[in-house]
């Protein structure tokens, strides 16, 4: 693609996004939800004016790590920290009612047992970015029920990727090292703990006494990027690497001048391209082949993380209203299930016959959860919103 080509993008991308953002609000729900519609609109499902390019793939996954690590930025660590006990059983129901019940729904359309398993892991899947930045513009980020569903997003994605490891060695036949796998996940926290503790704090107080431009911001910004680069290469979430950089910075004297300096980068142009880049899979050929299969798997999506989520929630202590907003949150399977997606198709696991209307089923479940947070909790307090 010609540089100015994807300058023309650029244009269209962040004109298209912030205009459907302040529609969507003009309309009472989330930016989020008019960004993720004209993602839909300017892909190859309609206008087909914007396609899937390797530049706008880039910028949509800097967008998400920024996102994420503002989302780290404003965590309260003590309200994560006590809320870690819902956090886990909330992730660990909301990995195991989708697993069952769209490995339940698979023999209705004669999937054979390797694929429905892999299509329930596909539920499993949770994809929290949608979430964190609806609960930032109402106002629930930072409470305890924010907290409990980064804990819980996170957590979940940790399960999955064991499980996807282990449906992988067994279906496909690969000498998937599971142990080595586990051992990963645990090798990063533990790393990012000292690194969070005891290295974040002297790196930063060294680029603050530096006199040249913006020391500080670059500081956070080598900060997150390395972060996500380590997560990524340990097979960890490179969104988790980034929140828990964020948690880190938050703990420092440096934590407002960072928010300050990243979040007009992250708004101005990333997290634009991140949302409206969710949409742009969306296809309606051959949907109306899949209609039965669209429908019965977006309803087993849908409820299986709203009741399994929702009821962990409940059982810890939470109130239904609470427990019905956790639920909803974990809904979104966004970025995080489309990877998997597309892994599970390469791979041969997942059939092209059912790839297209797995897509949908993502699409339509991360289009769900924001006007469905904005529904149960309400606004919390005036916050300035991103439109």
């Amino acid at each position: 693609m010609d540089v100015f080509d994807f300058i023309l993008q650029i244009v269209l991308v962040l004109l298209v996004a912030k205009i459907a953002g302040q529609i969507s609000l003009r309309f009472g729900q989330p930016s989020v939800l008019g960004k993720i519609i004209a993602g839909i609109i300017l892909g190859p499902a309609v206008l087909g004016w914007i396609e899937q390019t390797e530049l706008i793939h880039v910028f949509s996954e800097i967008g998400v790590l920024l996102l994420m690590f503002l989302a780290g930025l404003e965590t309260d660590l003590e309200s994560l920290n006590k809320n870690m006990k819902a956090a886990t059983l909330v992730a660990v129901l909301g990995v195991v009612m989708p697993i069952i019940m769209g490995w339940a729904a698979s023999p209705l359309f004669h999937i054979p047992t390797s694929e429905g398993v892999f299509l329930g892991l596909l539920l499993a899947a949770t994809s929290v970015s949608i979430s964190v930045q609806t609960l930032r513009e109402i106002g629930w980020l930072n409470s305890r029920e924010g907290a409990t569903l980064l804990g819980a997003a996170v957590l979940d994605d940790v399960i999955v990727v064991i499980l996807i490891a282990v449906a992988i060695g067994f279906f496909m036949g690969t000498d998937t090292n599971i142990a080595w796998v586990v051992a990963q996940q645990i090798i990063f926290f533990i790393i990012i703990y000292i690194v969070g503790k005891y290295i974040v704090p002297k790196f930063m107080h060294l680029f603050g006494g530096m006199q040249i431009t913006e020391p500080v911001v670059t500081a956070g910004l080598i900060l997150l990027f390395a972060a996500a680069y380590f997560a990524d290469f340990l097979g960890v979430s490179g969104i988790i690497g980034t929140y828990f950089m964020g948690v880190a910075i938050s703990r420092t004297k440096y934590a407002k001048e960072i928010e300050h300096g990243i979040s007009p980068i992250a708004y101005g142009i990333f997290v634009p391209f991140f949302f409206i880049n969710i949409g742009l899979p969306m296809s309606f050929d051959g949907i109306g082949d899949q209609i039965v299969f669209i429908i019965v798997f977006s309803l087993i999506a849908v409820l299986s993380k709203f009741i399994g989520c929702g009821l962990g929630a409940k059982v810890c202590g939470f109130g239904w209203k609470s427990s019905a907003g956790i639920g909803a949150g974990m809904i979104s399977r966004g970025e995080v299930a489309l990877i998997l997606a597309s892994i599970g198709l390469s791979g041969g696991i997942l059939s092209h016959e059912f790839y297209g209307a797995m897509i949908v089923v993502i699409i339509i479940t991360t289009l769900v959860t924001p006007p469905l947070l904005k529904l149960i909790f309400g606004k919390r307090l005036e916050t300035q919103e991103d439109a």
